[in-house]
């Protein structure tokens, strides 16, 4: 019954910003961290930032002083601010939550980097 439901991706030009938003739908017990992951096509599923339920944050080194991870007011809805992009930032992004008994993905949304 639980659905993650990524939105906000798009095409952009580098050094552009985009921001990916996650909201969790049905009921989710315990709720420890919210992350968000990408992957690139011929690449490994990789994470890119983590906030937990305490509210600290960690970063890929690759985005380290320019994506932000934040709660939304509203509950179970995390966002990625991504700021000047690279090329190397095309991929499907993907927000999961971590619960106590389950992880829960979205489906992801593509994010495509490119003059």
């Amino acid at each position: 019954q639980v659905q993650l439901v990524e939105s906000g991706g798009g095409l952009v030009q580098p050094g552009g910003s985009l921001r990916l938003s996650c909201a969790a739908s049905g009921s989710i017990f315990s709720i420890r961290a919210m992350s968000w992951y990408r992957q690139a096509p011929g690449k490994q599923r990789e994470l890119v930032a983590t906030i937990t339920s305490g509210g600290s944050t960690n970063y890929a080194d690759s985005v380290k002083g320019r994506f932000t991870i934040g709660r939304e007011n509203a509950r179970n809805t995390v966002y990625l601010q991504m700021n000047s992009l690279k090329p190397e930032d095309t991929a499907a992004y993907y927000c999961k939550i971590a619960a106590l008994f389950s992880d829960y993905w979205g489906q992801g949304t593509q994010v495509t980097v490119s003059s």
